[in-house]
């Protein structure tokens, strides 16, 4: 296993932000060995733990990417920065950390076409973000992209935080935007993800419990039907019983959910179908 800490570089001013992070991402890369065959390339998983924009979750941050390693991905968890730069700070460092996985898919035996981000309450804020911002130029140009090198091939939203309407999770959202919350209506548009949703929107993987009651279910409803508008694909999983926050639903990451404990399976097998 190659487990690096890399440093995460962006220029926030570049971005009209001010304030400044350090935010890392940490690699669980897969070694070579003889008795297995590693001729193909192995698709990646990019984490984004949840926390309310407060925090980043170590519940859903390295058993997270020990269960994906053990699928055949390689794993990376990205700890984004919370409270010290306002959107889309964070966004710009998963917008270049997955430009980095891409950069280095060669090193690392990742196939680039084979790139997901998988994001967990507000961190499926994050992820689901990149998949509909990832081309617009307040990311792209900040960062200098301007081939695709941030773009991921599919999304993993795991009792996500979407929109900023009805059933808004106004903690995560004000976490967010600060002070922009109460006085930017436009902004918070803006992050309401279900309106973004567009023909260069990634397929997704998204699960959540019909009891959640923190986030409600309707965060990954609005969306599904948003994409399905958009004729992406995408497949959900309205699982009956559950608290937020679940993570792998096992003991090891707090909540046992039986009914709930099967979903990284499903969601490799998903990658698989649907990138081939």
């Amino acid at each position: 296993m190659k487990h690096q800490v890399i440093d995460i570089k962006v220029d926030y001013k570049a971005a009209g932000l001010e304030g400044s992070a350090e935010p890392k991402l940490y690699t669980y890369i897969i070694d070579h060995s003889p008795e297995m065959d590693y001729h193909k390339k192995r698709p990646a998983i990019v984490i984004c733990p949840g926390g309310g924009y407060a925090m980043t979750s170590d519940r859903e941050a390295e058993p997270i990417a020990l269960r994906f390693n053990a699928l055949g991905f390689q794993a990376f968890v990205l700890r984004y920065s919370v409270n010290q730069v306002i959107f889309p700070g964070a966004l710009l460092e998963l917008s270049k950390a997955v430009s980095i996985v891409r950069e280095n898919a060669k090193e690392w035996d990742i196939d680039p076409e084979k790139i997901v981000v998988c994001g967990f309450s507000a961190g499926g804020h994050l992820a689901a973000s990149l998949g509909v911002f990832w081309n617009r130029d307040f990311v792209t140009k900040p960062l200098g992209f301007a081939n695709q090198e941030n773009k991921p091939n599919g999304m993993i939203l795991s009792y996500p935080v979407i929109t900023s309407g009805e059933f808004a999770h106004v903690g995560s959202l004000k976490n967010l935007l600060k002070d922009k919350y109460d006085t930017d209506p436009e902004l918070l548009s803006l992050v309401s993800l279900e309106k973004q949703v567009s023909q260069d929107t990634p397929p997704a993987f998204i699960w959540h419990t019909f009891d959640d009651a923190v986030v409600p279910v309707e965060n990954a409803l609005v969306l599904a039907a948003e994409m399905k508008k958009q004729n992406i694909p995408f497949e959900l999983h309205i699982l009956p019983k559950g608290i937020h926050g679940l993570s792998l639903a096992t003991m090891e990451t707090g909540f046992y959910q039986e009914s709930c404990c099967g979903w990284p399976d499903m969601a490799a097998r998903w990658v698989r179908e649907m990138l081939g």
